[in-house]
């Protein structure tokens, strides 16, 4: 299988490989695809962990790369994960939230790897495309949430 052209490079200090385990048992379309280990020592290793790990998440080709505790994840940088219902917002949103991850505002929480997630319902979506008042009520709406309302967004484009 040739190599995708573009791939997103995620690095974390030591835990790529479990992050790439967690991600693909949480969303489909995701695997963990190889596991390559450093030929010798470097920086934040030694010859034989665990350097890169190539990746999936809902079909977004990755690497991990346990490159060390140098440099941090900001929100700058999140998968955004489009949820059909309540009930998928609620499975990905506990999942990421239960797994030591932490809650944000407006659809948005982190992993417990610093990771950044969007999960945001197609209604909100949809509700900010209609624009005009109807957008405005929803955005408004989402505003005052953490884990985004379906209910709520669909109440609120109603007026």
């Amino acid at each position: 299988m040739a190599t995708p052209k573009n791939i997103i490079c995620i690095w974390y200090d030591r835990d790529a490989e479990e992050a790439a385990h967690f991600y693909a048992s949480v969303f489909p379309d995701s695997e963990v695809k190889a596991v390559h280990h450093a030929p010798s020592d470097y920086p934040s290793g030694k010859a034989g962990d665990v350097l890169t790990v190539d990746f999936t998440v809902a079909g977004i080709p990755c690497m991990g790369l346990n490159g060390g505790p140098a440099f941090k994840h900001s929100e700058a940088f999140s998968f955004q994960i489009a949820t059909e219902d309540q009930e998928e917002t609620d499975r990905y949103w506990s999942a990421i939230v239960g797994n030591g991850g932490k809650e944000s505002a407006c659809g948005w929480c982190k992993d417990k790897w610093g990771i950044n997630w969007q999960i945001t319902p197609r209604a909100l979506t949809e509700a900010l495309a209609a624009g005009g008042a109807e957008a405005k009520r929803a955005f408004e709406a989402m505003m005052e949430m953490g884990k985004i309302d379906v209910a709520k967004i669909e109440a609120a484009r109603r007026g």
